[in-house]
């Protein structure tokens, strides 16, 4: 029964989809916030080269704050026609 099993994964995760886009930007950023704090733990899996790489990106950040590209962006640039 797998693929049942996953079909009913796809069909949670399209009804979660449709309840987040339901959402007011205030609410999507508190469950943002609610979602990463539940990752923090699965911190805990990374390998000790992910950790580097996260420190060493959180660090970059933290000296060049201002050296963003903003989502809607990066998401306008993925999705551009050639």
């Amino acid at each position: 029964m797998p693929g049942r099993q996953n079909g009913a994964t796809l069909k949670g995760m399209s009804a979660l989809r449709d309840q987040i886009a339901s959402l007011s930007p205030d609410q999507k950023a508190e469950l943002l916030d609610e979602v990463w704090e539940s990752l923090e733990g699965d911190l805990l899996l990374l390998t000790d080269e992910q950790r580097a790489e996260l420190d060493h990106r959180i660090a970059r950040h933290e000296q060049h704050p201002a050296d963003v590209i903003p989502w809607t962006e990066v998401r306008a640039s993925l999705f551009k026609k050639k």
